[in-house]
């Protein structure tokens, strides 16, 4: 039971789970999700709506030619029959962790009405898998969430989750308390601030999403002026912000850009290119930011997405990217992308390693299927970065420290790095006092499930 809560986790069912099935690598103009697809099911029957994922997998699936081909037959559910389809991987890929499902109703709601449902609270859950005597930080909350109106914030210690012991919950891998299915349903909280105690209880609602929760201007400690963007989502709502941003970073005159992408787990391609483009552009107008290459059966739909020239772009040949194993897919296009024309410095830990994406498919019987379509590759055809993409200069985070503040380790180091050109020590070591600071671990040991509030997609269209 442990195994297959952790299996709809890792692909995005949990927490937004729902909602943020969709955060996929999106192209620049590229076709909406669900192009070229089957037609709907004969009827919504369980019958007929594995005949139609089988159709559709057999089809449109990136590994269809290498993947098992079970007998629907043998499977009560589309569920379970769904998992049984996926790539199992070999020497040249992994198995498939990426594709899952998600209710139409809240695909649409993130995608197409920029909302989420849920509490709003994440929690530093990789971090301490395994060791459940070690405490369990609240990492991020989303802007206008329950948990924000309840004044929950980075840095607090969860010591109970309704009335369980969070030791028990870490020992399980079970953080699905923390995720929401409907309105109105509660989540209560023992949190310890370092200085006390109180007991808080949220209540779930849809809330609007705010992509680009910071942007600012700060100066390094060698007097460099630089621009610090975070982005949680590769989302449409974040383009306009994005101009925004740009414009006081232009106006500024800032040397550097450091742009936030520990927590980003992708979005839409489109949104990734418009973002580089603000970076790169006019340098790299009109060159290629990426290929989006789909199966031997489906080669007439690869794409190509070229760098934008926005108003505001910056044209800079360096840029800051503070990453963590939660950036990926879309986040992780970036970097590849922007490697053949910038100077990427990264900054955090290891990224999640998905160069793979979706075209959603509504089936017309209340699901969205993102099941993996294509590969993504750079300018220079450089691709399949399963591993991951390692840090430049590896920092642990330190969730006492606000984002987007000087002394946050990751920011912090970037800055450092931008007057010296050299990697300081890795700060995240040297926290004082109550420390809220978890070591790096090996890539090995790290596990890959989503925790609930997370995304992680890259979306063609």
């Amino acid at each position: 039971m442990q195994m297959r809560m952790n299996e709809l986790w890792r692909r995005g069912r949990a927490g937004l789970g729902a909602a943020a099935a969709g955060l996929v690598l999106a192209a620049c103009g590229g076709g909406g999700g669900g192009d070229g697809g089957p037609p709907p099911p004969l009827s919504c029957s369980v019958t007929d709506q594995k005949i139609w994922l089988a159709d559709y997998m057999a089809d449109w699936y990136f590994w269809y030619a290498i993947s098992p081909k079970p007998d629907p037959a043998n499977y009560a559910s589309v569920e379970t029959y769904f998992d049984a389809l996926l790539f199992r991987g070999n020497t040249s890929f992994p198995a498939d962790g990426w594709s899952y499902a998600t209710p139409t109703i809240d695909y649409q709601r993130f995608f197409g009405d920029g909302q989420t449902l849920g509490y709003g609270v994440m929690v530093a859950g990789l971090e301490v898998t395994g060791h459940p005597d070690w405490p369990l930080y609240v990492r991020y909350i989303e802007p206008g969430s329950p948990a924000a109106s309840a004044g929950v914030v980075r840095g607090d210690e969860i010591l109970r989750i309704n009335g369980r012991p969070v030791s028990e919950l870490i020992a399980a891998n079970d953080f699905s308390a923390l995720a929401a299915s409907a309105t109105g349903q509660s989540l209560t909280l023992l949190l310890d601030n370092g200085v006390s105690q109180r007991t808080v209880t949220l209540v779930s609602r849809v809330y609007d999403l705010v992509p680009v929760t910071n942007a600012s201007v700060i100066s390094t400690p060698g007097g460099r002026t630089v621009g610090y963007l975070q982005l949680k989502d590769m989302v449409s709502q974040a383009e306009r912000p994005f101009d925004t941003a740009f414009a006081q970073f232009r106006q500024a005159g800032v040397q550097d850009v450091v742009i936030d992408l520990r927590y980003n787990g992708g979005g839409l391609v489109s949104t990734s290119g418009r973002l580089a483009s603000y970076v790169s552009a006019p340098r790299t107008a009109g060159q290629t930011y990426s290929k989006l290459l789909y199966n031997d059966r489906h080669a007439s739909s690869n794409q190509v997405y070229a760098f934008g020239n926005p108003a505001n772009a910056l044209g800079l040949s360096r840029v800051y990217l503070l990453t963590g194993q939660r950036t990926c897919s879309a986040s992780e296009q970036l970097i590849n992308a922007l490697r053949p024309f910038v100077q990427v410095v990264t900054v955090g830990d290891t990224s999640c390693g998905k160069p793979v994406g979706f075209l959603p498919q509504d089936d017309g019987c209340g699901t969205t299927w993102s099941v993996v379509n294509f590969e993504s590759v750079n300018a220079r055809n450089e691709g399949r970065y399963f591993d991951g993409f390692d840090a430049t200069c590896a920092v642990a985070e330190d969730y006492g420290q606000p984002l987007g503040s000087a002394f946050e380790p990751l920011l912090a180091t970037a800055m450092d790095h931008a007057d010296t050109g050299a990697c300081p020590v890795a700060l995240g070591a040297q926290v004082k006092g109550r420390s809220r600071a978890l070591a790096l671990r090996p890539l090995s040991e790290r596990p890959h499930w989503l925790e609930p509030g997370d995304r992680r997609g890259m979306v063609a269209r």
